[in-house]
């Protein structure tokens, strides 16, 4: 009787113990722990801004969570953690990923520059571009409103006159792409007094300490509106247009196929000068990114 007792104790120990695993197991099969979409910024306002917009969009239109990422190195550094899985996604420019990354000659045309670049990514990389979202960050030189004044300048080409005495500042992706510093300089003819690489965030602080003279600046920067700079017209038209655009991996997008239709809400409905503005409130105003962020998308119905 005693075996017997012990054996029946063991068997609904054995029972119990089985219950509560099959119970716990079942909960755990019925409601995993999804991954969140990571997605990644490069080290400056604009990239963690259109990175946070993408963020917001994501949380406040869908039940997925989301890894901010944000402040990566420069292009090649955000790329490969891309390519590699490391990130879902991030935002890019067409220019960018058409001469900095495909290596393909400039091409003016934006249409055109948006259709190879959307191609490409797709065939080697397995990277799809989401739709432009409306502004076109590209590339331009900029001067001190008083210097510009004072030599009468307004296009780019009117440097030539003074280039041989004026230092020229731009962060180091600059001097490495195609459409970058050599291929510009040899475009206009230009050979600078002297020539300074630095961080992204520090041309604005060098250009206002009068550590050089000229600046390569991105259109919609806040801070060109905070320094009171002028940027100089592209007259020879050197610079590829460079529309904002949301990459993502086409695995993430197998996953959860409505994140497209989630990111393109914002498809076209930032312009130019709504970028700068956005730039312009945190570079300037110091308000934090992601209540700039939200004040916006709530302005434009696209969260509530």
């Amino acid at each position: 009787m005693k075996n017997q007792s012990m054996t029946s104790k063991l068997f609904a120990l054995i029972l119990t113990t089985a219950l509560v695993f099959g119970v716990s197991a079942c909960g755990s099969s019925s409601a995993p722990a999804g991954k969140p979409i990571i997605i990644g910024s490069k080290p400056f306002t604009e990239g963690v801004l259109l990175s946070e917009l993408a963020a917001q969009l994501i949380e406040g239109n869908t039940s997925l969570k989301v890894d901010r990422k944000f402040n990566l190195g420069g292009t090649i550094v955000a790329f490969n953690a891309l390519k590699n899985g490391d990130l879902d996604l991030y935002p890019e420019y067409t220019g960018t990923g058409l001469v900095a990354i495909l290596k393909q000659p400039v091409v003016a045309d934006a249409d055109k520059a948006y259709e190879i670049v959307q191609k490409e990514f797709n065939s080697q990389y397995k990277i799809k571009w989401l739709k432009p979202l409306g502004f076109n960050n590209t590339y331009a030189m900029a001067v001190p409103e008083n210097f510009a004044a004072q030599n009468n300048l307004r296009q780019t080409s009117d440097l030539a006159r003074i280039t041989d005495q004026l230092i020229f500042g731009a962060e180091q992706d600059f001097f490495g792409r195609a459409d970058g510093y050599d291929g510009f300089t040899q475009a206009y003819g230009f050979k600078f007094k002297n020539v300074k690489q630095m961080e992204i965030g520090l041309k604005y602080k060098a250009i206002a300490n009068k550590e050089v003279n000229v600046i390569n600046a991105f259109s919609t920067d806040g801070l060109l509106i905070t320094h009171k700079l002028r940027v100089l017209v592209d007259d020879k038209k050197y610079f590829p247009p460079y529309y904002g655009a949301f990459l993502i991996r086409m695995g993430t997008l197998e996953k959860h196929p409505e994140l497209e239709a989630v990111l393109d809400k914002l498809a076209g409905k930032l312009k130019d000068g709504e970028m700068q503005k956005l730039n312009f409130e945190v570079d300037q105003e110091k308000k934090d990114p992601a209540a700039v962020v939200n004040a916006f998308l709530k302005a434009k119905g696209l969260v509530k």
